[in-house]
């Protein structure tokens, strides 16, 4: 099946009185990596599920081009879903369940045959077909579970949080194979990640989600350098966030002071006066005397990341403050440290 637009128009899902899901409206073109992102209980699954057929919509409607799907079965809907728990038969080798959907569908057995070996062949594990799930590793259980969604040769394929039971190795090598299997068989794909590294890696955009309603949908470099609001850009690493009022302006620029600081930086809300949030990353500021918007600050712990430290700090106020740097800084030390009046973003509270 060959479409040019998969659209989500005001999709909601409600659960009694709470609302997992609002007014969700998306368009995902043929061919692109769409990954749904944010923290437990946001709606990304309960939107995954909608797009899949598993659950049924409370408001909206599903299109793939000009056919309205949300009506349908999963069956019917024809996409590829690759679940967390990898979802395999226990009792059936690798190529079986490689094969299960093509069986069911009742596909000729060669070419059935032809499909479960480039399958096997794109997610290397043809050395491995007669064995059984229990007897591979959790990442090639994983690629057993990719290979069966797309295999089916989906218009899209849905993965829910395929990476969370693996560990940090090799979590790394199933993102880069999806993202070459993505490339390779010009897949659609939609993937929900509480993972702000695996989404970024990954995707062609980014939708953010809080509590069912979306927060601000754009590339990896949009979401993160520029974030639309102070929960975005604490989803995205700005670790520093500090309770501020606003004392002037000029243009895009704003003075603010709150928290025991007082910092210039980028006017992101339109703000002219009241209180406002500040959001920087740990890796904007700078230590060293001279520095664009000066603290003092004194070093709590300091953790060892290879080639720089990561710190916790705190002000003379006792707010905290977090950032990295490759300069040498022990507990207890007191440093000056600074950053851009660029990389201060100003928000709406």
């Amino acid at each position: 099946m060959t479409f040019e637009q998969l659209r989500l128009d005001g999709v909601s899902r409600s659960f009694g009185t709470a609302n997992a899901l609002r007014d969700l409206d998306l368009a995902i073109t043929r061919g692109e990596f769409v990954a749904l992102l944010g923290p437990s209980g946001c709606g990304k699954s309960t939107a995954l599920n909608c797009l899949a057929g598993l659950l049924p919509l409370t408001g909206g409607s599903i299109w793939l081009d000009d056919t309205r799907i949300d009506g349908r079965p999963p069956e019917q809907r024809g996409f590829g879903m690759v679940f967390q728990n990898y979802a395999l038969f226990p009792h059936l080798s690798v190529r079986a369940n490689v094969g299960f959907g093509l069986k069911m569908r009742k596909v000729a057995r060669a070419e059935a045959r032809r499909r479960v070996d480039e399958a096997l062949r794109l997610v290397q594990l043809t050395e491995h077909a007669a064995k059984f799930p229990a007897q591979l590793s959790g990442g090639q259980q994983q690629r057993v579970a990719i290979a069966r969604a797309v295999v089916l040769e989906p218009p899209v394929v849905l993965m829910d949080e395929p990476l969370s039971n693996l560990d940090a190795k090799l979590r790394l090598e199933m993102r880069m194979e999806i993202r070459r299997l993505h490339q390779t068989l010009g897949l659609t794909t939609v993937y929900v990640t509480h993972d702000q590294e695996e989404a970024l890696s990954l995707a062609d955009r980014l939708v953010v989600l809080r509590e069912g309603e979306v927060q601000q949908i754009g590339t990896p470099e949009e979401v993160y350098a520029q974030p639309v609001n102070s929960y975005v850009a604490s989803f995205m690493g700005y670790r520093n966030l500090l309770d501020v009022t606003v004392t002037g302006t000029a243009g895009s620029s704003v003075t603010v002071e709150g928290d025991g600081v007082r910092l210039t930086g980028a006017n992101r809300g339109s703000l002219a006066e009241g209180p406002a949030k500040v959001a920087i990353r740990p890796e904007d500021f700078v230590v060293g005397d001279g520095a664009e918007n000066a603290l003092d600050v004194t070093i709590e712990i300091v953790e060892y990341h290879g080639r720089e430290l990561s710190v916790s700090a705190r002000l003379p106020t006792g707010v905290p403050v977090y950032f990295r740097t490759d300069k040498r800084l022990a507990p207890g030390d007191t440093a000056k440290i600074g950053v851009p009046a660029e990389r201060v973003l100003v928000f709406a509270p």
